[in-house]
C-alpha cells in the first residue's frame, strides 16, 4: 500500500473571546471555567498566558491545568515575560489559553502584538482562548478616553475580534464590581480607594457597560446577517446599511472615523471612508494625516475612497448616492463667522442638498480653529484680476482722505503693499496690472502737477518706477514659490493615489475592483481594458468604452497590446500620467490572472494523474483478490479430482458471495465518487426514522458469511430511540452502512455503538468504536479519495468508503467529522438538519 499523501490544507484553529466592559468583570474566570469543560470532554488544554492579578478564586481555577513558560525578552536590562509561539506550536495542544489579546508585546519579540501571535497559533490549527476589554477596540479607544480620562496606548482592529469564532460577553454589574474591588480583589490596600473614585466611578463603568453591550450586540447582529446569507434567506432586511463618512486628511479625521463607526457598527451598516480632493486634476490640499486615516479604516473594516471634484459637496453627496448611502457623517465647518456670512458652507449645502440621506454633523476639537478658505481655481482666477484693479482704486480713496498728514514716499508705500497683497493672491499677472494701476492712480492723484499724467518731479517719476519694478519683481518670486508649492501639493496627491491603486492590488484586489476605483477616482461613466487581438478585457460603470474610438481618455499598456480607455470628462496629460502606471498595474493582475490559471490547470492536471496512479494501483490489488478467491473457489468446485463434502462446498460457495459482495461495493464506491465529482447527485430531503435507516444499512453491513447478519447485530448497538432527521432515505442508508463497515473493519471484535443527539436545528448521528483510532492530526484526511490510515487489512477497500460518505453528507446539506472516542477509538459524527414536527414521513 502506497503511503497516504495529504489532500487539503491543516484545519485553522477557531479563536473563542471573552469580551468584558472593564478590568475585574470576571473574563479570565470565564475562560478557565471553559478550560475545564474542554479538559471534561476529553481536549487536550494548556494554558500559555494567564493573568490571574493575584486573585484567589482565578489563581484556584489554574490548578488541574498544564501551564507553558513564558519566553522572557531582554529590554533595557530587564526581562519581560511573554507568549512563547514556537513552544506552544511544538507542544500542539487542541486548546491553548492566551489571556489579554491586545497586550503588545516587548519590543524584540516575535510580533508586535500579542493578536498576531494569537494568528500565528490559529494557522497551526490550534483553537485559542483568550479575554479582552472593550475599550482596547480600536473603534472606541477615543470614546473610552472621553469617558474615563485615560489614554488607550494598547488596541487591536476591531476586525480580529469580528472574525473570532465566538464572542462572549462577560458582564457585571457596576455595583458588584464595585463591591468585588472594594474586597481588595487584584488592587492593593492602598490603592483600592483612589481607582474607585477614578476610572471605577459608577458613572465610568455604566458608560462602559453600555458600550460592551452595544459592540457585542452589532457583533450579533452581523453574524445574524451572516447566517442568512449562508442559508439564503433575505426576510431579516430588505436593504443594506451604507454610512459615507467625508475625511479631509486633517487632524480630525480619525475622530469622524471612529464616530462613524460606532454609527454604522449600532445597525451592522457597511462603513465607507471618502477623501475629495480639490482642484483640478490631482492639484489640491495635501492630506498629511490620510497615512493614519488609510490604516485607521482598515483597522474598523472600512472601504477607503478618493474622489476628485472642485465642488465638494455635490461630488459627496454623487458619491453617497451612487453607493446607496443612506447616512453620512461630515465634520463641523471650520470656516470663520465671518466667512459664513458670505457663503453657507459644505456642511450646510449639504444638509439642503441631502434629500433621503440621513446626516450626522460631529463635532470636534480643530472646529475651534481657523481653516485657511480655499477656493476653485477658476473663480480664483476671475476675482485676482478683479482685485488688481479694485484693491489699487480702493487704496487711492483711502490716501485721498488722509493726504494732508501722509507724504508721497508713504503713498509708494502703500501702492506697494498693494502689488504685493495682489501677488500672493493671484500671481504674476494680476501684480503686473495691478502695478501698472497703481502708478497711473499714484501719478494722476498724488504726484504734482496733480490730476495730470505729466509728472514735474523727474525724481518722483524713478522712486514711483523703482518701487513698482520691485514689487513686481518680488511678485514673480512669490509666483514661483507658490507654484512649487502647488507643484508639491499636486505630487504628494499623485503619490497617494498611486498607492491607493497599488495597495488594492497588493491586497489582492480584482480588475473589475481595480477599475471600480480609477472610475470612482475621476468621477468617469465607464472604464475598461481592451487587447487589440481580442477586445474588452473587463469593464464596469454604465457606459464603458468598447474601443478607441468610444473613449475619451486612453491609455496604452503592456508595450501597445492593451490600452485602458476611460468614458467621461476627458482628463489632461498630468492625469494620463498616473492612469499610465494604474494600467501597467491592471495588465499585470491581467497576466497575473493568466498564470494562475495556466498553474491551475498543470495542478489539475497533476491531480488527475495522482489520482489515476492511485486508482490503478488501488484497484489493480482490491480487484485482484477478490477475483482470485472467486477464481480458486470455482475451479475447485469444477475440479473432478475431489469429492467435497456439503460443508466444504457451502463454504466454497460462501466465499464466491463474500468475494463478489466486495466487487459489487469497490464497483459502487467508485460510481458514487464519479458521480459526487460530476456533481449529479441530486438528494430529496425528507423526514426520515433514524432506526428504520440504520437497521437497513446493518443488514448489509460486515462480511456476507452464514450467522455474520447476526453477529453485526448483536456488536452494534442502536440508541437512536425515535429520532427523525432531514435526509434522503437512500443516502443516509449507504452512509451509515459505510461507516459501519469502516469499524467494523479496525474494530472487529469490539463493540460498536450508533446514537443520536439534537441540538437546536441540528441533528447529530454518531458511529462510534473502541479500536485503534487515528495518529494526531490525520483526523482530516481520512475522508479524502484513496485513504487508509493505519489500514492492517488491504484485502478489501481502495480508501473510497468515508470520501463518499463526506460527498454524500454535504450533498444532503450536512457535515461529518472524525474525532477521538473517549478512553480509546474512533468517533464518526454526521450532523444533518433536524426534522421539525409533523412533515413528511418516509416510509
Amino acid at each position: 500500500m502506497s503511503s497516504p499523501e495529504p489532500t487539503r490544507a491543516p484545519r485553522r484553529g477557531e479563536l473563542r473571546i471573552y469580551i468584558g466592559a472593564a478590568p475585574g468583570v470576571g473574563k479570565t474566570y470565564a475562560m478557565l471555567g471553559e478550560a475545564h469543560r474542554r479538559i471534561e470532554k476529553g481536549d487536550d488544554v494548556v494554558a500559555a498566558v494567564v493573568e490571574t492579578r493575584d486573585r484567589a478564586r482565578t489563581a484556584g481555577k489554574l490548578s488541574g491545568l498544564e501551564v507553558l513558560e513564558p519566553r522572557m525578552v531582554s529590554y533595557r536590562g530587564t526581562s519581560m515575560p511573554e507568549l512563547d509561539v514556537e513552544a506552544v506550536i511544538a507542544r500542539q495542544p487542541a486548546v491553548v489559553l492566551v489571556d489579554d489579546l491586545s497586550h503588545s508585546n516587548t519590543p524584540g519579540s516575535r510580533n508586535d502584538k500579542r493578536w498576531q501571535d494569537v494568528y500565528e497559533l490559529l494557522d497551526a490549527g490550534i483553537d485559542v482562548l483568550s479575554t479582552l476589554n472593550v475599550q482596547h477596540l480600536e473603534s472606541l479607544s477615543d470614546v473610552v478616553q472621553q469617558i474615563t480620562g485615560v489614554e488607550q496606548r494598547e488596541t487591536l482592529p476591531d476586525k480580529v475580534v469580528r472574525e473570532a469564532t465566538q464572542v462572549e460577553l462577560v458582564d457585571l454589574t457596576p455595583e458588584a464590581l464595585r463591591r468585588s474591588l472594594s474586597r481588595r480583589n487584584g488592587y492593593a490596600a492602598d490603592k483600592v480607594d483612589t481607582v474607585l473614585d477614578d476610572y471605577f466611578r459608577h458613572g465610568n463603568l455604566t458608560a462602559l457597560r453600555e458600550l460592551a453591550l452595544l459592540w457585542v450586540a452589532a457583533h450579533v447582529d452581523a453574524e445574524l446577517a451572516n447566517y442568512s446569507a449562508e442559508t439564503e434567506t433575505t426576510e431579516t432586511r430588505e436593504a443594506r446599511e451604507r454610512v459615507v463618512v467625508a475625511v479631509t486628511g486633517g487632524p480630525e479625521s480619525e475622530t469622524l472615523v471612529r464616530r462613524a463607526s460606532r454609527i454604522a457598527s449600532r445597525s451592522s451598516a457597511e462603513l465607507m471612508v471618502v477623501h475629495v480632493v480639490r482642484g483640478e486634476g490631482l492639484e489640491g490640499e495635501a492630506a498629511a494625516d490620510m497615512g493614519r486615516v488609510r490604516k485607521l479604516a482598515a483597522g474598523v473594516g472600512a472601504s477607503l475612497h478618493n474622489v476628485v471634484g472642485d465642488d465638494v459637496p455635490t461630488t459627496l453627496l454623487e458619491f453617497a448616492r451612487e453607493v446607496n448611502a443612506t447616512q453620512l457623517v461630515i465634520g463641523t465647518s471650520r470656516r470663520s463667522r465671518w466667512a459664513r456670512i458670505f457663503e453657507e458652507g459644505i456642511g450646510s449645502e449639504i444638509v439642503r442638498r441631502s434629500r433621503t440621506i440621513d446626516v450626522h454633523i460631529v463635532t470636534h476639537d480643530e472646529a475651534a480653529r481657523r481653516h485657511r478658505v480655499s477656493m476653485p481655481g477658476r473663480g480664483r482666477r476671475i476675482l485676482s484680476w478683479l482685485a488688481a484693479v479694485v484693491v489699487p482704486s480702493l487704496a487711492a480713496a483711502l490716501m485721498a482722505v488722509i493726504d494732508q498728514v501722509t507724504g508721497l514716499g508713504a503713498q509708494n508705500a502703500l501702492f506697494f503693499v498693494v502689488v504685493l497683497g495682489v501677488a500672493l493672491f493671484g500671481g504674476v499677472g494680476p501684480a503686473i496690472l495691478s502695478a501698472l494701476v497703481s502708478g497711473l492712480l499714484l501719478n494722476y492723484f498724488f504726484t504734482d502737477p496733480l490730476y495730470s499724467l505729466t509728472i514735474a518731479e523727474p525724481d518722483n517719476f524713478v522712486t514711483t518706477m523703482v518701487l513698482m519694478v520691485v514689487a513686481v519683481a518680488v511678485a514673480v518670486l512669490v509666483d514661483a514659490a507658490a507654484k512649487r508649492a502647488r507643484e508639491a501639493r499636486r505630487a504628494s496627491q499623485e503619490a497617494e493615489l498611486l498607492a491607493l491603486f497599488a495597495g488594492s492590488v497588493l491586497r489582492g484586489a480584482d480588475l473589475p475592483a481595480l477599475l471600480e476605483k480609477v472610475r470612482e477616482t475621476y468621477s468617469q461613466a465607464g472604464v475598461s481594458v481592451v487587447r487589440r487581438s481580442e477586445g474588452v478585457v473587463s469593464s464596469v460603470g454604465a457606459s464603458p468604452p468598447t474601443s478607441v474610438d468610444e473613449a475619451a481618455t486612453v491609455c496604452e499598456a503592456g508595450a501597445g497590446e492593451y490600452a485602458l480607455l476611460l468614458a467621461g470628462a476627458e482628463l489632461g496629460a498630468r492625469d494620463r500620467k498616473v492612469l499610465g502606471a494604474v494600467a501597467n498595474q491592471a495588465v499585470g493582475l491581467i497576466r497575473q490572472k493568466q498564470l494562475a490559471e495556466e498553474a491551475g490547470q498543470a495542478s489539475a492536471l497533476a491531480e488527475a494523474d495522482r489520482l489515476r496512479r492511485s486508482l490503478l494501483s488501488a484497484v489493480s490489488h482490491d480487484l485482484r483478490t477478490p477475483l482470485a478467491a472467486v477464481k480458486a473457489a470455482v475451479s475447485s468446485l469444477r475440479s473432478a479430482d475431489i469429492e467435497f463434502s456439503p460443508e466444504d462446498t457451502a463454504e466454497l460457495l460462501a466465499t464466491v458471495e463474500e468475494s463478489t459482495d466486495q466487487l459489487t461495493a469497490l464497483v459502487g464506491n467508485l460510481l458514487d465518487s464519479s458521480r459526487l465529482a460530476a456533481g449529479v447527485v441530486k438528494p430529496t430531503l425528507r423526514k426520515v426514522y433514524l432506526e428504520e435507516v440504520v437497521h437497513r444499512a446493518l443488514v448489509g453491513a460486515g462480511p456476507r458469511r452464514p450467522g455474520s447478519a447476526r453477529r453485526v447485530r448483536d456488536q452494534v448497538k442502536v440508541e437512536v430511540g425515535d429520532a427523525t432527521v432531514m435526509a434522503d432515505a437512500g443516502l443516509l442508508e449507504r452512509v451509515i452502512a459505510n461507516l459501519v463497515d469502516n469499524a467494523l473493519r479496525y474494530a472487529p471484535d469490539e463493540p460498536i455503538r450508533i446514537g443520536v443527539a439534537r441540538a437546536g436545528d441540528r441533528t447529530t448521528i454518531t458511529v462510534a468504536d473502541t479500536g485503534p483510532g487515528l495518529a494526531r492530526g490525520t483526523h482530516d484526511q481520512v475522508f479524502g479519495a484513496f485513504q487508509r490510515l493505519g489500514d492492517r487489512d488491504n484485502t478489501i477497500g481502495v480508501g473510497l468508503g468515508l470520501s463518499v460518505v463526506k460527498g454524500l453528507v454535504e450533498a444532503m446539506g450536512g457535515t461529518v467529522s472524525a474525532t477521538d472516542t473517549p478512553g480509546g477509538g474512533l468517533t464518526m459524527a454526521v450532523e444533518l438538519a433536524a426534522s421539525p414536527t409533523g412533515g413528511t414521513e418516509e416510509a
